[in-house]
């Protein structure tokens, strides 16, 4: 498969995680939460399924945005869309694709073969999508993450869901996943912070 570069970026990176927005048949722009969250990033990671570039747009205005082409995003033609992406972050190498298998249901086995199969190097941390249910894995030397839906989350409704970041400091890797609220960003109530030491 195909796989996209990105720029090597410095140390002190703050990097937004967001998937599966699947507009405008979910709502026509992104919660403003989300905008004011992602405003003060360093880049920011889609993990597939826009169904149009109107929110890659958006989300270029805040942040150099990296997309991974999801199912439901077959025929969109945009440099910014890839199959796969690994990307460098202050020497944090970050793999990213839509459709990967959930370290919740398959095995560290399983899991390795898959990034085996579609990166060139391995990464040492995995963004995907597809499942709209958030979460973050830590296998051995790799750390997974689906940052969920914002606005089909665990693939319900048309509700608020969620979103993620990455902080990257000389001495740890620190994640969140956030809930969307009325009122901004709350932690997550069921998945911890993470933090990993360089």
């Amino acid at each position: 498969m195909p796989e996209g570069r990105g720029v090597h970026y410095g140390s002190g990176m703050k990097i937004g995680l967001i998937a599966d927005t699947h507009m405008p048949g979910s709502i026509e722009r992104l919660w403003p939460q989300v905008t004011e969250a992602f405003a003060g990033m360093d880049a920011i990671l889609h993990a597939g399924d826009l169904h149009t570039l109107d929110v890659v747009d958006e989300l270029c205005g805040l942040a150099p945005t990296y997309v991974a082409m999801g199912n439901g995003d077959v025929g969109i033609v945009d440099d910014r869309l890839q199959e796969t992406w690994l990307l460098d972050f202050a020497g944090v190498k970050i793999g990213m694709i839509h459709h990967f298998p959930s370290p919740a249901r398959k095995s560290a086995e399983v899991i390795a073969k898959r990034v085996d199969r579609h990166f060139n190097e391995k990464p040492d941390i995995v963004i995907f999508g597809h499942t709209h249910f958030e979460g973050i894995y830590q296998l051995d030397n790799l750390l997974c993450i689906n940052p969920g839906s914002p606005t089909l989350p665990r693939n319900q409704s048309l509700r608020m869901g969620t979103i993620g970041h990455i902080d990257i400091s000389d001495s740890e890797i620190s994640v969140v996943i956030h809930q969307i609220t009325e009122q901004g960003l709350d932690p997550h109530g069921e998945i911890e912070h993470v933090k990993i030491s360089r």
